[in-house]
């Protein structure tokens, strides 16, 4: 089960059936099931809140994914900071709601096992982003 929560922030506004089901085609291309998936879109005060207690980290950034993954199925909470999508957004000149999906699906893919923090894996993420975004955009709104 896939929800979706505001902590501190309005909810963005999205097609959450499409998305969720956008999300367990993505999971299955890596042989994974959904189980319980949380994401909690906050602002930057609490993800970094968030940040300090739970991982040390004194900085802000958009995602922070807890892995509760067993075996083939993939449960986690992902906390995502709306305020940092939007700054990222318009730095990297892309569309609001096409940063959120690439950070919606960054989260999922951490969850499939795919890693940003080893020399290339960076590389790696963003091709398996861009493949899952692509998905996305030919998808029919459902």
């Amino acid at each position: 089960m896939i929800i979706y929560n505001a902590d501190d922030v309005k909810m963005p506004v999205f097609p959450k059936r499409k998305i969720s089901n956008w999300i367990k085609r993505i999971t299955e291309k890596y042989q994974k099931r959904v189980g319980d998936i949380s994401y909690v879109f906050c602002s930057d005060k609490k993800i970094l809140e968030v940040n300090k207690e739970y991982l040390s980290h004194d900085y802000y950034t958009d995602i922070i994914t807890f892995d509760y993954t067993e075996n083939d199925v993939i449960s986690g909470d992902l906390f995502i900071s709306l305020d940092t999508v939007n700054t990222n957004a318009e730095k990297f000149g892309v569309a609001y709601e096409n940063e959120l999906y690439r950070v919606i699906i960054h989260g999922i893919l951490h969850l499939c096992g795919i890693d940003d923090k080893a020399p290339g894996a960076r590389d790696v993420m963003e091709r398996c982003e861009n493949e899952a975004l692509a998905c996305l955009s030919v998808e029919p709104l459902l």
